[in-house]
């Protein structure tokens, strides 16, 4: 067992000079909050040294663990807090290293207090940071014991969180920052991008003069206000430490929040602070680039704010809206009320030039037939043909797509579909923001979600894949599926259904692949799903996905679309 190194006599002289410290040093903090709240360990050393004796309010009780780094202790406290101090009084066995952290959920962790060289005794720590659950997480100790704490106490604001009358305070707010970059890399990233509720633009500080420490963006939320939730989407150039601070003119600020733990990404804050303005100060960059978000919202009551636009209404994944079930007679071409055929060479490096519904026609059997040849188009230009060598563009085919005439947010999407398949072949069924076309945003920006893309090169697979400015090309977040045999040799039916919070790609009736908002904000960069989208159909040859066709390029190869269906 862990050694005894106080004699009950000690241990009273210490209970009343704890008493003494603390009604000196709770008055310049909040109140105590973690009296008697449940508190839990990474470990104990025996039943007689458990967690909550941390939290007893008597200082001759105390937790001890086991003989081992790392060793963590936290309490939850209820409900979300605004902690301002935390008072440790060790045992003999105290930490030389450890971090005071914050959570909202007992999972993710922001480290608001970290040290490698504690003395032990009686530490009052004065702090900042939100959080419902307040942890110490020891990584390393000063004995060769465990760690021993009599008290754990944490001091602060409950009941900060954010109630129900807040709002979005932030939106087309004016905003300011320390620089910004208006270059080839980021056109017009100014602050302003941080409050339009658009997650495909974005603040970035100066490629010249902004990359440094400290970087800070503010918003004006047009009168004072009572701030209680801040949401920042950063870029990949994201700050490891900074601040949240608030001000009444400006000039002066007060922090209401602080890390020097930030992990990027979306990062969700409650906070507790009122002022008119809101900065994000970064003090510490995450590489050798500056400051950039995509969003920087601040939620709360009091302010002068304007109502963002609403989302679209949720889709009805039954109900037929659209569709074109490709009933034609022979060799008559898609009916023109519902697709525009796009004509001239293609992209991604691909070889083929689209022809004006020449190689997109109706089969006479209920299907569409897009044809991939080898066709040569004059005065056309491509990549050179691996097999020629010509840069006049040496294959023809068919591209659809539905703007202007069928676009939409939200739904189920679904098409039949019997693949094209050889070397350097690439059908595919996606769609395209209708912004690409209508506001000339450019791509990956707008949106694009790819049911489904076929590569000649991987006969049983198939591919489904969202791009957008934060993830886009070979990084885009997709998954593969292996359907056990050959692609090309059956009809398929490829789907997806898609609203506000998710997206879940279908083959055949069996869903496959599950895109969770949530966790893509977390993990990969913004959502830009939340607008219309139009539909596209083609097959491309050559390209960047694909490869080149060679040797064993069997052409013509036809790709046939028994129906495309969208339910709302």
């Amino acid at each position: 067992m862990q050694k005894r190194l106080l004699s009950l006599g000690l241990v009273a002289v210490i209970a009343i000079a704890l008493v003494q410290a603390l009604s000196g040093t709770a008055s310049a903090a909040g109140p105590l909050i973690s009296q008697n709240k449940p508190v839990t360990a990474s470990s104990s050393e025996s039943a007689a040294f458990p967690p909550s004796a941390t939290v007893d309010g008597n200082a001759g009780t105390r937790w001890s663990s086991q003989f081992s780094d790392p060793q963590w202790i936290q309490v939850d406290l209820g409900a979300s807090a605004a902690v301002d101090q935390v008072i440790l009084n060790w045992e003999a066995a105290y930490a030389r290293a450890f971090q005071v952290q914050t959570s909202e959920n007992g999972s993710a962790w922001t480290t608001i207090y970290t040290t490698t060289s504690s003395t032990g005794g009686i530490q009052t720590l004065p702090i900042t940071g939100t959080g419902r659950y307040v942890r110490l997480n020891l990584t390393a100790r000063a004995t060769q014991w465990g760690y021993s704490l009599w008290e754990f106490q944490v001091f602060g604001t409950t009941g900060s969180g954010p109630g129900p009358n807040d709002g979005l305070l932030s939106y087309n707010k004016p905003a300011t920052a320390s620089s910004h970059q208006d270059d080839g890399m980021c056109a017009v990233c100014t602050p302003a991008k941080v409050t339009d509720f658009d997650p495909a633009t974005r603040w970035a500080t100066s490629a010249t003069t902004g990359w440094v420490d400290p970087g800070w963006i503010t918003i004006d939320l047009g009168a004072a206000a009572n701030v209680s939730k801040v949401v920042l989407q950063w870029d990949p150039a994201y700050a490891v430490s900074y601040q949240i601070q608030v001000s009444d003119d400006n000039s002066t600020w007060r922090s209401i929040y602080s890390t020097t733990a930030g992990k990027g990404f979306k990062e969700t804050l409650t906070v507790s602070g009122t002022g008119r303005y809101v900065r994000m100060y970064g003090t510490q960059r995450s590489n050798g680039y500056g400051y950039s978000l995509w969003e920087f919202q601040v939620y709360g009551t009091g302010g002068n704010p304007t109502p963002p636009p609403p989302l679209p209404p949720a889709p009805n994944f039954t109900r037929l809206a659209w569709s074109d079930e490709f009933n034609g007679p022979a060799n008559s071409i898609p009916d023109p009320a519902k697709w525009t055929p796009e004509i001239g060479p293609g992209v991604n490096n691909e070889l083929q030039y689209y022809t004006n519904n020449e190689n997109a026609r109706m089969d006479g059997t209920g299907n569409l037939q897009i044809q991939v040849r080898r066709q040569a188009t004059p005065g056309s230009a491509c990549p050179p043909d691996p097999i020629s060598g010509s840069t006049t563009c040496q294959y023809t085919s068919g591209r659809l797509n539905s703007y202007n005439k069928f676009q939409f947010t939200y739904g189920r999407v679904e098409a039949r579909v019997k693949v094209s398949s050889s070397q350097g072949l690439w059908p595919a069924f996606w769609m395209l923001g209708s912004n690409f076309f209508s506001t000339r945003t450019p791509w990956p920006n707008c949106g694009e979600i790819d049911i489904m893309e076929h590569v000649g090169r991987e006969l049983n697979a198939v591919y489904s894949t969202l791009h957008a400015p934060a993830y886009f090309g070979a990084g885009g977040y997709g998954q593969r599926l292996d359907l056990g045999q050959r692609v090309d040799a059956a009809f398929h039916t490829f789907a997806v259904e898609w609203d506000s919070s998710h997206m879940t790609f279908f083959v055949d009736g069996r869903s496959f692949f599950t895109v969770d908002r949530t966790q893509l904000e977390l993990t990969r960069g913004p959502w830009v799903y939340d607008h219309d989208h139009f539909l596209i159909l083609n097959s491309a040859i050559g390209g960047d996905f694909p490869g080149p066709p060679g040797a064993g390029t069997v052409l013509p190869q036809n790709m046939l679309v028994d129906y495309v269906r969208v339910y709302r």
